[in-house]
């Protein structure tokens, strides 16, 4: 069976909403680096499959809210160019829930990490 042209287009345009986020939020630039030093850690200090697993599933969720976060300004801007109580409403809540998710991320981490930091670094 042959792909449709049209199947192409919207992984194409998902590209495109990816890499334009990507050129223009300093805040989805600053999780991505962090999640290439993390997974760069994780394989360095040989964590198993496991842990390597739960944090790109982490890494994910962060990833994919910030962008879900910059959708919904862009739509609350091109909605309503001007200051309004539920655009305001609309645009902290999706960066709320991109803390959250950033907040878990790092306890995450640090459950994931502490044990083999703590041996690569003599104290086990």
């Amino acid at each position: 069976m042959k792909p449709s042209r049209r199947g192409f287009s919207s992984f194409r345009y998902a590209l495109e909403g990816i890499v334009t986020s990507y050129k223009t939020q300093r805040h989805l630039r600053f999780h991505c680096v962090a999640a290439v030093i993390v997974i760069a850690a994780a394989i360095a200090l040989s964590l198993p499959v496991r842990d390597i697993a739960l944090l790109l599933l982490i890494i994910a969720l962060v990833i994919s809210l910030e962008l879900v976060n910059t959708a919904i300004e862009a739509v609350v801007d091109l909605a309503a160019p001007e200051w309004h109580r539920l655009g305001k409403i609309a645009k902290d809540a999706a960066a709320g829930a991109v803390l959250v998710a950033a907040v878990f991320a790092i306890a995450i981490g640090v459950l994931i990490f502490y044990e083999p930091v703590m041996s690569w670094l003599g104290f086990r």
